[in-house]
């Protein structure tokens, strides 16, 4: 009889452990999928917004706009068709301030705000200061905008810039120098300020 009662314990033991076991599984497995129903997913952006700004004398100059990457494209001549206005970034045109007036190919940048494009091509490319720096793309862009245009020729390297880059180096007290970088070309050119 005692035999019997220890084996019926058991039974009952094991059996009560095994419910509650798999109880707590489901509960586990619903409170997980609950917590993934929860979280948001980051979506990476594909273009993330920067920024480049220094000092020059007493002139501050910043630059803004958006990062597109390469991601295995053409980018000139492919993805960017050559001789074409371009925004010279993703998404709403990139835009150069300056507070001081700053002097580029011998003409004057009045102290401002400027969407800043370019028209790239193989040979050269054309620099462009536009009145008009809140738009989106170059949806809006009009040529009788423009304050200032000229010409600069293209680098090409062999190494690949990933993301679009923007650089301003300061080389003296009152002049620096303009960079952009991406995919495999480099444009840069030279500014001074105008005291």
């Amino acid at each position: 009889m005692i035999k019997l009662l220890t084996i019926f314990c058991f039974t009952i033991l094991v059996v009560g452990c095994k419910n509650q076991t798999k109880s707590e599984k489901e509960e586990m497995h619903n409170q997980h999928e609950t917590e993934q129903q929860i979280k948001p997913t980051k979506k990476k952006v594909l273009s993330p917004h920067q920024s480049a700004m220094t000092m020059i004398g007493d002139a501050h100059i910043h630059i803004d706009y958006s990062s597109p990457g390469v991601r295995s494209r053409i980018i000139f001549g492919g993805l960017l068709a050559y001789d074409m206005v371009w925004q010279a970034g993703a998404h709403k045109a990139t835009w150069l301030e300056t507070n001081k007036d700053l002097i580029i190919d011998g003409k004057t940048l009045v102290a401002g705000k400027y969407g800043f494009f370019t028209i790239p091509s193989k040979d050269e490319w054309t620099i462009i200061f536009n009145t008009n720096w809140n738009q989106h793309g170059k949806d809006e862009y009009d040529s009788k905008d423009d304050v200032l245009r000229f010409k600069v020729k293209p680098i090409i390297s062999e190494m690949t810039t990933e993301h679009l880059t923007y650089k301003i180096k300061k080389t003296d007290e009152n002049e620096g120098t303009i960079s952009l970088a991406w995919e495999k070309v480099f444009i840069n050119f030279i500014f001074k300020v105008n005291n």
